[in-house]
């Protein structure tokens, strides 16, 4: 919780790599909050940061999370519950990158120590926060059917985890959140090309109310693409994350007839962390929350299973 008498929330970051030095200068863009500084360990990641802001590097978690009231936690996947549990029981609220972090008993101890603080987090599934997903939000009922493709080419980058956690776990969030019913089977395939874990994936959900979702994820892909192909008895929607634009084919009779979605474009980052700062002045839950976050982690756990079960 947010104390009322504060006029800004005081935002900090930890880890400002390729990913965090953008939560860094959202924080310094925005009003309702104020950057007072970040953690960093190394120096020359630092030196960028403290030479674009008027901002503190703070030298511990510890002295981070006593000056902030909120943080965003974008270090490695494999350290998210090594830095976010102490900044926690600092009493920070936090937006951390998705995936939540690596196992299901780091993501308990997480919550736990979450509702123990009682303070917010929030994960950073960013395609939920796409002006894209609110057209789907609305425009999806009932899906039949529907399939993900997300590739980007190769960076070391995030290779501490496969594709799956990588990449496929944000459209592994966004079928939960459109279909929204249980899942009854899962089975996937993968591959390793350059990297220890798998680089590319197939996924088949098959939820519950009948509906399959069919993800592919590649990060050794020649191009980068986030498209999402939606089939419901009205028609299909056909939408593009990276580009905000789509379209729809509706039947009309016996004819299809293909109308342009209305996407109002915006920075998706920018929207989920000004999402973020809302729910902590208003007492709300983020639309992405922690639970949200180990569901879809727990069902990329299940598919990276699957994968390297057929290796």
């Amino acid at each position: 919780m947010i104390n009322s008498s504060i006029d800004k929330i005081l935002c900090g970051v930890a880890g400002v790599g390729y990913l965090g030095k953008h939560h860094a200068r959202i924080y310094e863009e925005l009003d309702i909050c104020e950057f007072v500084g970040f953690y960093e360990p190394n120096d020359e990641t630092a030196r960028e940061i403290e030479m674009s802001y008027s901002c503190r590097r703070f030298e511990s978690l510890d002295e981070l999370g006593s000056a902030c009231d909120a943080v965003s936690v974008v270090c490695p996947t494999d350290l998210h519950a090594e830095v976010a549990i102490p900044l926690i029981k600092k009493g920070c609220n936090l937006l951390v990158e998705k995936p939540l972090c690596t196992s299901s008993t780091e993501a308990e101890e997480i919550l736990a120590q979450a509702i123990k603080q009682q303070v917010t987090v929030q994960v950073g599934h960013i395609e939920h926060y796409n002006p894209v997903m609110e057209f789907l939000e609305q425009a999806v009922v009932s899906p039949k059917y529907l399939t993900v493709d997300r590739l980007a080419p190769f960076q070391p980058r995030g290779t501490e985890v496969g594709v799956v956690l990588d990449l496929m776990i944000h459209d592994i969030g966004i079928a939960i959140a459109l279909v929204a019913s249980p899942i009854k089977t899962i089975d996937a395939i993968g591959v390793r090309v350059l990297s220890r874990t798998e680089d590319i994936a197939n996924a088949r959900i098959v939820f519950e109310n009948g509906c399959v979702a069919n993800l592919n994820a590649s990060r050794v892909s020649e191009k980068k693409a986030r498209e999402i192909r939606v089939f419901q008895d009205s028609g299909y929607l056909s939408l593009d994350f990276m580009n905000q634009k789509g379209h729809f084919i509706q039947k009309q009779e016996k004819m299809l007839q293909r109308s342009d979605v209305p996407v109002e474009k915006g920075e998706p980052l920018a929207l989920e962390i000004f999402s973020f700062l809302e729910c902590l002045i208003d007492s709300k839950k983020p639309k992405t929350d922690g639970l949200f976050g180990k569901s879809a982690l727990e069902v990329a756990l299940s598919v990276t299973k699957k994968i390297e079960s057929g290796w």
